[in-house]
C-alpha cells in the first residue's frame, strides 16, 4: 500500500496532517539498511501516527497520513529539495538512495500524496491545517546536545496559529521551542505549500518522541493538543481573516 490512509472526519474545521507516519518500504525498493535501522526516527516520526490517529477521533477532523519511509522519500520536502530522497540520515549512510531515479520516485510517491492531500482540502475546506510531527531527544551525529523542550511549534510567514499555539503551551508549563528544534522558516514545506498559498492558517506541531514512545503518552498528548487546537481553532474564527 503506497497511498495515504485518509481519515473523513467533520468538514470546516481542523485537518491533520502527518507526513512521515509510516516507515514501510514499498516492493520494489532496496534501501540497504536494518530493519532496526527502520525502527529509528530518520525512518518515522515515532509516535506521530497514534497522535494523529487519536487526534482525529477526538476532534472528528479529516486526517492524512503517508504510508512510506521518509526514508524512501521525504514528502515534507519540496520535489528539488537535496535530502528529499537522503542518501544519509543523521549519519546513517542509505546505500539504496544512491543514484537512484528521483523522478520515477517522485512520481509514485510524492506527487501523489500531494494530489491527495490538496483533493482533501478542496473537500473538506478545513479552517486549520495541523501537520503533526516528533523529533528525536538526541541526534547520533554532529554533536548538538540534547534538545530541552517538550515540544516544538513550526511556521514560515504565517504566524497566526502558531503564536496562540506557543503562548498556549506555555503557560500550561511545557517546555516548548518557537521555531525549534529547528526552523519552520527551512523545513515547512507541506504547510508552504498546502496552508500559506491558500491563506489557511497552519503549524506544524512537533512532539518530543520519548513522550509519544507508549499509549499513555499518546493519550497525554491527546488531551492537550485536542484543547490547543479548539481554541486555536475558535480564537481565529473570532478574529476572522487578516487584512488585506
Amino acid at each position: 500500500m503506497t497511498e495515504p490512509v485518509i481519515l473523513a472526519g467533520a468538514p470546516g474545521g481542523i485537518l491533520l496532517i502527518c507526513d512521515h507516519a509510516s516507515n514501510a518500504v514499498p516492493a520494489g525498493i532496496d534501501l540497504g539498511v536494518s530493519p532496526a535501522q527502520l525502527d529509528k526516527h530518520i525512518a518515522i516520526d515515532i509516535g506521530a501516527a497514534p497522535l494523529t490517529e487519536a487526534l482525529a477521533a477526538r476532534l472528528d477532523a479529516p486526517a492524512i497520513l503517508a504510508t512510506v519511509s521518509r526514508l524512501v522519500i521525504d514528502l515534507h520536502r519540496q520535489p528539488d529539495h537535496r535530502s528529499l530522497i537522503p542518501e544519509t540520515s543523521d549519519g546513517h549512510v542509505i546505500p539504496g538512495n544512491i543514484a537512484v531515479d528521483r523522478l520515477e520516485r517522485i512520481a509514485r510517491f510524492h506527487a501523489p500524496y500531494h494530489r491527495a492531500l490538496a483533493a482533501l482540502i478542496r473537500d473538506r475546506r478545513p479552517t486549520l491545517l495541523a501537520s503533526i510531527h516528533s523529533f528525536t531527544p538526541a541526534l547520533e551525529s554532529g554533536g548538538a546536545g540534547a534538545r530541552p523542550w517538550e515540544a516544538g511549534i513550526l511556521y514560515n510567514r504565517d504566524r497566526r496559529a502558531a503564536d496562540l499555539a506557543v503562548a498556549m503551551l506555555r503557560e500550561a508549563g511545557i517546555v516548548t521551542g518557537d521555531n525549534e528544534p529547528y526552523s519552520g522558516r527551512v523545513l515547512n514545506a507541506t504547510l508552504n505549500r498546502h496552508g500559506e498559498a491558500a491563506g489557511i492558517p497552519s503549524l506544524a506541531i512537533e512532539i518530543r518522541n520519548d513522550l509519544i514512545r507508549d499509549e499513555p503518552g499518546v493519550a497525554r498528548w491527546t488531551d492537550i493538543l485536542t484543547l490547543l487546537l479548539v481554541d486555536i481553532r475558535n480564537s481565529l474564527a473570532r478574529k476572522g481573516p487578516p487584512a488585506t
